[in-house]
């Protein structure tokens, strides 16, 4: 039984250890060394590790903690840069749409084509030296980083391709080969299967996807529940008729802050609160949107999370808005014990013509990313490699910072390994900076 397509003309592109590629490729003392992309203070959590911290066990989700463990003395424990890796996904994903009119973006890393509607050889030979070519103009497009590619006959098993032969691999499975290359493969392979559904289907002996074909669709929904049952039904016998939707419209913007001790202090809560709205609503501004419905999101001490929502009669951008919406959700959770987390959010999102001219760019984004934890966001803080520029030195990254000191080294992606100085952190000559451009020359001075 196969899917939809007679072909397999269905590409996955999932760009490797993607946020670790793009410090590596900016930061030419960290290229060949283990790199922790995340949250770095006492509660991170690790966002991307790259093949070299991979090597110690470090992965993602795992607490920055943990992975500080298991990684070895000189091991660079990044927070991460949303901004220098959305300016290289942009350059990625139009490569893909030079391919097909057809592309679904699923995340700032990784993305769906269909080469059928971009006209293409959908022979294994034609789709092989495309995945090729793909891969060479992606590594040269981006200054170095690389991804892995399949391509099959669903999104399923194009998704599939492209993690069986990570890092930097091209897997093509031909149409009518999808369950020789299925069954063998361990059960927790397939989308959507976690820990939790893994044991319960290991503990009646599903182990591989070729045991869980075996099963019938009674049993599979009485084990585990009709609509991921009757998933797993299909996924087992490679059947994938979901279309590559193409540009798929962001649905909610947020930002998020996790602490390094709990607040419990209610004015700080809302400073808080304060400071997230204000990013949310920079990010909405900048993207022309505005939105209907205003989300909080309160972690606990207990690591137990709840949301709130609210949503308004018209759109809102503004940030005194969102902000007093989110105060009275806060209002009416029981803070007791303290939150680790806060998040603010505004979703239903609806396109309208931009009213404040002088709205500023959006911070980069939380991904669970830690800021500096300290009483009054404005204050000047520096977090581990962020971008700066120096008055004398040029541009660099901060290394590391901590009583009232700044180290920062000076190097950028089209330079050697640089030299390492240490600053006051209030120091006026040290300024953040924009991502280096890895394209271009960069205007470093010359340094000793």
């Amino acid at each position: 039984m196969q899917g939809m397509r007679s072909e397999a003309g269905v590409l996955h592109l999932d760009l490797d250890a993607f946020f670790a590629a793009v410090e590596q490729r900016d930061k030419p003392s960290l290229r060949g060394k283990p790199v922790v992309v995340g949250g770095t203070g006492g509660r991170g959590v690790v966002s991307t590790a790259s093949y070299e911290a991979r090597a110690y066990g470090a992965r993602s989700a795992m607490s920055t903690a943990e992975a500080r463990r298991r990684c070895p003395p000189g091991t660079a424990f990044l927070g991460g840069r949303f901004a220098a890796y959305s300016v290289t996904s942009r350059v990625v994903m139009d490569l893909l749409r030079e391919l097909s009119p057809l592309v679904e973006q699923v995340s700032v890393d990784e993305a769906y084509v269909d080469l059928a509607a971009g006209g293409h050889d959908l022979s294994v030979e034609g789709l092989t030296a495309l995945g090729r070519d793909l891969k060479v103009r992606i590594h040269a497009a981006t200054g170095g980083v690389r991804g892995s590619v399949g391509i099959g006959s669903s999104k399923t098993m194009a998704k599939i391709g492209s993690e069986l032969d990570k890092p930097d691999g091209l897997l093509v499975v031909p149409a009518g080969a999808e369950l020789d290359v299925l069954h063998p493969l361990p059960v927790r392979s397939l989308p959507g299967v976690g820990p939790a559904t893994g044991d319960r289907l290991s503990a009646v002996g599903v182990r591989t996807v070729g045991d869980l074909h075996e099963r019938s669709l009674t049993d599979l929904v009485a084990l585990v529940g009709q609509a991921h049952g009757s998933g797993l039904f299909r996924l087992a016998r490679a059947l994938d008729e979901r279309p590559v939707v193409p540009e798929r419209e962001a649905k909610s913007v947020s930002a998020e802050r996790t602490y390094a001790t709990d607040l419990t202090d209610l004015g700080r809560l809302q400073n808080e609160i304060r400071w997230l709205a204000d990013r949310v609503v920079a990010r909405l501004q900048k993207e022309g949107t505005a939105g209907r419905t205003v989300t909080l999101k309160f972690r606990r001490y207990d690591f137990t999370t709840l949301t709130r929502s609210q949503t308004l009669p018209q759109p809102v951008d503004d940030a005194r808005t969102v902000t007093e919406v989110a105060t009275r959700l806060l209002g009416g959770i029981d803070r007791t014990g303290g939150v680790r987390l806060l998040g603010v959010g505004v979703s239903g999102l609806a396109t309208y013509v931009q009213g404040d001219l002088f709205a500023e760019d959006a911070a980069p984004l939380v991904l669970e990313d830690e800021e500096p934890d300290v009483a009054e966001p404005e204050s000047r803080t520096w977090y581990p490699g962020q971008d700066v520029a120096h008055a004398d030195m040029g541009a660099g990254w901060v290394w590391g910072s901590g009583l009232g000191r700044v180290t920062v080294r000076f190097e950028g992606p089209r330079t050697p390994p640089g030299p390492v100085r240490t600053y006051a952190v209030d120091d006026p000559s040290l300024v953040p900076a924009e991502p280096p451009d890895w394209r271009g020359t960069e205007d470093q001075k010359s340094r000793s």
